[in-house]
């Protein structure tokens, strides 16, 4: 999910150096959600694997 993320981002930036400025605000919305996704993900990971 974070490589998404990423991915999402560089197109983003990339959309961005070409004047697509609609597109690259759109990539770096869903690269946001993204990584806050995984971020959550990640956190509950650690907290319920500790449990066992």
């Amino acid at each position: 999910m974070l490589h998404y993320a990423v991915v999402f981002f560089i197109i983003a930036l990339i959309a961005a150096a070409f004047g697509f400025g609609g597109i690259a605000s759109g990539a770096v919305g869903i690269a946001k959600v993204l990584f806050v996704l995984f971020l959550v993900l990640a956190v509950l990971s650690l907290i319920f694997g500790r449990r066992r």
